[in-house]
């Protein structure tokens, strides 16, 4: 069995036709003596193929020390599932697996001296009698080999891309090691092997991208159904940009609802941009605009509002403010955030939509919402900050002319006087983010502008009405 191993070890090594043919009477030599140990073979030379292919894309160099591949391995395995030690035992397992790997290639490249392994690559036609020596292997072994072995090898062939790929220079896939390990990878779907989709959302998702490239082909040609869409998710999750858009370009994946919210949720916004630059429609814009506000990702909430037209705004008002809400009761930062904003970019429709929510009736809309739309940012919040202004302006003249404190408020020069009545107004107003004061607020304001006799138009915005205070304060209360 051991034998057996060893002799497929030598497959991939092959460089004229005379070495696949005595290669191939070696193995069978060794089958009729008696070994029968398929599986181990199967699983063994997968991996070392793969290995060889990765060396040969310069991923993977022969010099490479324990510390870089155990790094690597770490990186690849910190996010698989499993507690701490299973990731540790998993690592040390496949770190002693591709150390025996590289130590096999270096031993028959030390027993080589042809300018072609000098150089490090392997002709068309040397891939052409790997593949051959392979298929005589499995022809050989016929029903030793069951589907969940091939399964086993295949996954085994695709760790080590997955692992090193990212590293593959540019054009990796249409050279003649992609054209081997994609022999390889067929040979073994032909066998049996059923996790093609899996080792595809797995590349997917570590960023393997001209692994992708090869798994594509392959499901293409052996007519196999793989996610692409599922894979966009996954790519997107971890920013593997590359990946992306060879699932998009060469995959088409089309479906980018999914990860555009998933990322809308996460606040990526590098991802988000990604996505508007590859044209998702306005409706997608939108819920990503929602999700992001209700998870407070109000930077990626601001990006995106800038590309939805305001038309889709305005129709979707609404049901924008709705889902804004978030997912428990009493949270209204999102909502607050894009009534602020003035998301509609017109203050008089973000003030009516506002408006329209807190007076409805509708069933479907959450009361608590309602209630909050009504206290701050309706037409009625905005009449009881003029009234609570007026109340003010009445309590500050008490004050001026019956007061009893021997600091005599109408003794001050009137900037003082007024400061000391409407300073906390003013610096409530100022340190408001966004640019839309609640109605609530606004009422005071306004209020409070109207009495120094300055004529007041409601279309002005705050920074107009705290020009009219700052005129009136001195100027070492505003810092002018």
């Amino acid at each position: 069995d051991y034998g057996l191993s060893v002799a497929l070890d030598a497959i991939w090594f092959l460089r004229t036709e005379q070495d696949l043919q005595g290669l191939n009477h070696l193995i069978g030599k060794i089958v009729e003596s008696g070994a029968k140990d398929f599986a181990r073979a199967i699983l063994r030379t997968s991996l070392l193929a793969s290995c060889v292919v990765a060396c040969q894309s310069k991923a993977l160099t022969l010099g490479d020390s324990k510390e870089i591949i155990a790094q690597r391995l770490h990186d690849r395995l910190q996010d698989c599932p499993g507690g701490e030690r299973l990731q540790i035992e998993a690592g040390a397992k496949v770190q002693k697996f591709i150390e025996w790997a590289l130590q096999c290639i270096h031993l028959h490249r030390c027993s080589e001296d042809t300018e072609c392994y000098k150089a490090n690559c392997s002709t068309h036609q040397e891939v052409q009698f790997h593949l051959s020596a392979f298929k005589a292997f499995l022809d050989i072994a016929g029903d030793n080999l069951s589907g969940k072995i091939f399964t086993e090898a295949f996954d085994a062939a695709c760790f080590p891309l997955t692992l090193f790929s990212t590293l593959f220079e540019p054009g990796w896939s249409s050279g003649s090691s992609a054209v081997a390990i994609q022999g390889l990878l067929s040979l073994l779907v032909e066998g049996g092997a059923e996790n093609v989709n899996q080792c595809f959302l797995e590349a997917s998702r570590f960023g393997s991208t001209e692994l992708v490239r090869i798994l594509l082909k392959i499901a293409h040609q052996n007519s196999l159904a793989v996610d692409v869409d599922l894979a966009l998710v996954y790519a997107s999750h971890y920013c593997k940009f590359e990946t992306m858009a060879c699932l998009v370009d060469e995959g088409h994946a089309t479906s980018f609802l999914c990860p555009l919210v998933k990322a809308s949720e996460r606040g990526c916004l590098q991802v988000v941009q990604w996505f508007v630059n590859r044209h998702v429609s306005d409706i997608e814009m939108c819920l990503a605009v929602t999700t992001a506000a209700s998870c407070g990702h109000f930077a990626v909430a601001t990006y995106l509002l800038a590309h939805i037209p305001r038309h889709v705004l305005e129709a979707l008002s609404p049901q924008i403010l709705k889902a804004a809400r978030g997912q428990g009761s009493g949270s209204f930062e999102g909502v607050s955030f894009l009534l602020r904003s003035n998301f509609l970019n017109d203050a008089a429709a973000t003030y009516a939509v506002a408006d329209s929510i807190a007076t409805t009736s509708t069933m479907d809309i959450p009361q608590d919402l309602v209630d909050f739309l009504k206290e701050q940012w309706s037409q009625a919040a905005f009449a009881e900050g003029v009234e609570a202004g007026e109340d003010h302006f009445v309590n500050i003249t008490r004050v001026l002319r019956r007061g009893a404190s021997p600091i005599r408020l109408h003794d001050l020069p009137e900037p003082m006087a007024l400061a000391i009545a409407y300073l906390p107004l003013y610096r409530a107003c100022a340190s408001a983010r966004g640019q839309l004061l609640p109605q609530r607020l606004r009422g005071e304001l306004v209020e409070a502008v109207g009495r120094l006799g300055v004529p007041v138009n409601m279309e002005n915005n705050r920074r107009d009405f705290l020009a009219v205070l700052e005129h009136y304060f001195p100027s070492f209360i505003t810092g002018a």
